[in-house]
């Protein structure tokens, strides 16, 4: 099943040229993932009752035409591949011409909420996405990223209370500010990047301090998130 709905592209929303910015692109893909589970009865609002909730895991996006302010975006997803404990999904995003602007994959993690644990995806709940076998990207999985071994930029910050989204975590597009801040200035006058890439390991919590890392591989602009102490990989964010 496709679901779709339209977007309008807001102030918050703009960057360099009135374009969309990447965040502003994810969180219209963030909230239409959220309305597709509302829509199939394993949405925010029904959590109480099903006890369960989704956490993304890997962002994969590449815009190709970037929306402007005031521009209305007409967006689809679709559940594409379910195993266990886990599931992707796709997005497209057309603007008001009908001209494709970006292709975006994610895996997403169901998560019981009164353990606090992974847990199967039942069949039932499987059924109620009715997953479509369309890949944008042409792949089944979402590739792994590759942990750099030297940096050239370090940062550090500490979780604020603006921070913690509704499950007590880090809202995940928070990450790709955090990268963004660890950039360089020179490499952060070269946004927007068309190509973003985002591995979520572990979640980062209210008052922890995290050191945002940088370099340079190739082409991409590669940020590393881990704990102060360097022992926890929280995230990696890739840019090109």
């Amino acid at each position: 099943m496709i679901y779709q709905e339209k977007f309008k592209i807001g102030l918050k929303d703009v960057g360099k040229n009135d374009e969309i910015t990447n965040k502003g692109l994810l969180e219209c893909l963030e909230n239409i993932a959220a309305y597709h589970s509302d829509s199939v009865g394993y949405g925010i609002n029904t959590t109480n009752i099903t006890h369960l909730t989704w956490v993304v895991l890997d962002w994969k996006v590449k815009v190709i035409k970037r929306p402007k302010y005031g521009q209305v975006l007409d967006i689809r997803t679709w559940s594409r591949h379910i195993v266990k404990c886990y599931a992707y999904r796709d997005f497209e995003v057309y603007n008001d011409k009908g001209e494709l602007c970006a292709i975006a994959s994610s895996k997403w993690l169901l998560i019981d909420t009164q353990k606090g644990k992974i847990t199967k995806v039942a069949e039932a709940m499987a059924e109620k996405y009715h997953s479509e076998s369309k890949s944008v990207f042409g792949e089944l999985e979402i590739e792994k990223m590759q942990l750099p071994q030297k940096f050239e930029n370090t940062i550090s910050y500490q979780a604020k209370r603006r921070d913690i989204d509704v499950i007590g975590h880090m809202h995940n597009l928070y990450y790709l500010d955090l990268a963004y801040e660890a950039l360089p200035e020179e490499v952060y006058e070269q946004r927007p990047f068309n190509h973003i890439r985002i591995m979520y390991k572990k979640e980062i919590k209210l008052g922890e301090i995290v050191i945002c890392k940088y370099t340079k591989l190739e082409d991409k602009n590669i940020v590393v998130i881990e704990s102060q102490d360097e022992k926890v990989l929280h995230a990696m964010i890739a840019l090109s």
